[in-house]
């Protein structure tokens, strides 16, 4: 029988190799991408989709560009609707039997998208074992395969009338993992895709505190209700009094600014490491790779295609893209994709920003669609957080969650309304709200010219909630779980008014 320390040895130089071809993407990106685009093209040829746009007569980027147009998922769907009707080679070769169920911008609860066996097998597998590459080559005399990986997913449903998969992404991956990997994780398989989202997490506590949890894997806001969880159940004062041998936290979907202040105090160690992957539905396209700095590698070899719009223009409807070639520093881009899984040229919805060009490497600035802009301040997700950061840690205090929606006073002056659930308060709200302001002010240059004087927008006003209002509003809409996040800036009110009114009945 192999011993754990050759174990954790063995497969830490397996991890790795990898990077030997990490490097080559580093050093030849364009000739990466080119290759990746060709054989999408060739494999796309023989689909309903490549055959309903020439792909036969797709020569060249510009030729794709002029064929085939910019699409959202909206826009998409009509071919995405087939494939779920059991139609085959409709957007990818083969049948489609899993879908992931995404919370997105779309008109729709959710949106489901079509997982291939390519992407699964060359894009979100691989993404996650370059997680562990690039963090073994970075950290070599980690320990991290002596101990078992907590990792914390949503769940499955199967749609008997056309015998395909629908589920949280994180659930799809679980479920087909190869044996070595479930060998060294936890919960079971079983748990760990139990649809009851507080049956399962009190059921993962009970597993969890048997094992000796070196890495643990999710969407930070769940993870830190198990944390709180094995903290309550175990009566330990901190997680390293649980599991000593913790040393990774590998997390994704948010942003994970806010919520460093109550890692920390969970886990009260230097020897514990925070790595990000940019990991979404629609494909694994960015990770960590150096200790750091918080920007990800754009990882070109994973069988996606990339463009770029300019915000600034898509804002204005023009939806010309660029390559990888063209981008430059310190502009907002929104991300098109074409993938393994047959979603061509679609935009993600997220927007980027390039913080270098060799190797390339990107920042998530926000959402296309998520930012505030009631009287022209153009407020992003960006700010938000990393103002909250700020000031989370001048007053020493944390946030759980925060919902943010503009109001009217009158027909030309907005104020925007902050729903803010604390861990802990801190010791005065006005003048935290008064350095939030501030912050917002140096961070945004649009946010500060609105703001002058308070001739169109007014100081942003405090809405405090009851701890849990958040989760108790999450429960209430059934959605529990990895793959559903509170938005966080919300132009319509929707969400923020029923959230408000969860906190009065809660």
């Amino acid at each position: 029988m192999i011993n754990i320390p050759f174990k954790n040895s063995f497969l830490s130089f397996v991890m790795r190799k990898r990077i030997h071809q990490i490097n080559l993407f580093r050093k030849f990106p364009h000739d990466v991408q080119k290759e990746v685009f060709s054989s999408l093209i060739e494999k796309g040829k023989r689909t309903t989709f490549g055959i309903d746009h020439k792909f036969h007569k797709i020569n060249s980027i510009v030729d794709f560009r002029n064929q085939v147009p910019v699409r959202t998922y909206e826009e998409l769907f009509s071919y995405i609707k087939r494939v779920r009707e059991n139609e085959k080679n409709v957007l990818w070769p083969g049948k489609i039997e899993w879908f992931a169920r995404s919370s997105g911008t779309t008109n729709d609860k959710s949106k489901y998208i079509p997982i291939s066996k390519d992407s699964l097998e060359d894009c979100h597998f691989k993404g996650g074992k370059d997680m562990l590459s690039l963090y073994c080559n970075n950290f070599p005399e980690t320990n991290l395969y002596n101990g078992k990986g907590l990792m914390l997913g949503g769940s499955l449903e199967q749609n008997k009338t056309y015998r395909y998969t629908d589920g949280d992404l994180s659930a799809i991956l679980i479920n087909n993992f190869p044996f070595w990997v479930n060998m060294h994780r936890s919960p079971d398989l079983q748990t760990a895709l139990l649809k009851d989202w507080e049956i399962k997490l009190d059921l993962i506590t009970d597993q969890a505190l048997r094992e000796d949890i070196t890495n643990i894997t999710g969407v930070c806001s769940w993870v830190l209700v198990l944390l709180n969880k094995i903290i309550e159940k175990s009566g330990a004062d901190s997680i390293q009094e649980v599991w000593p041998n913790l040393e990774l936290y590998m997390h994704g979907g948010v942003n994970f600014s806010p919520y460093k202040n109550q890692f920390d105090k969970l886990i009260p160690t230097e020897n514990m490491n925070y790595l990000e992957g940019y990991n979404a539905s629609e494909g694994f396209f960015g990770i960590q790779d150096q200790i750091q700095k918080k920007d990800l590698l754009l990882m070109l070899d994973y069988g996606i295609f990339y463009e770029f719009i300019p915000l600034d223009k898509f804002k204005k409807n023009n939806r010309d893209s660029i390559c990888l070639t063209d981008v430059s520093l310190n502009t907002t881009y929104v991300m098109v994709i074409s993938t393994n899984a047959g979603l061509w040229r679609y935009i993600v919805g997220d927007t980027v920003r390039f913080t270098s060009l060799d190797p390339y490497r990107i920042k998530i600035v926000g959402r296309t669609q998520s930012y505030l802009n009631a009287v022209g301040e153009e407020l992003m997700v960006e700010n938000a957080d990393e103002a909250l950061k700020i000031c989370a840690e001048k007053h020493k205090c944390t946030v759980s969650n925060y919902i943010v929606s503009p109001f009217f006073i009158n027909d030309a002056i907005a104020v925007h309304r902050w729903i803010i659930e604390f861990n802990i308060l801190p010791d005065s709200k006005s003048k935290f709200m008064r350095d939030l302001d501030d912050s917002l002010k140096k961070l945004n240059s649009d946010y500060e010219s609105k703001r002058y004087k308070d001739y169109l927008l007014l100081p942003p006003e405090l809405i405090d909630v009851k701890k849990g209002v958040f989760y108790n509003w999450l429960s209430k809409n059934n959605r529990l779980g990895g793959q559903f996040k509170v938005p966080r800036l919300d132009n319509s009110s929707t969400i923020f008014q029923d959230i408000l009114q969860s906190n009065r009945i809660y």
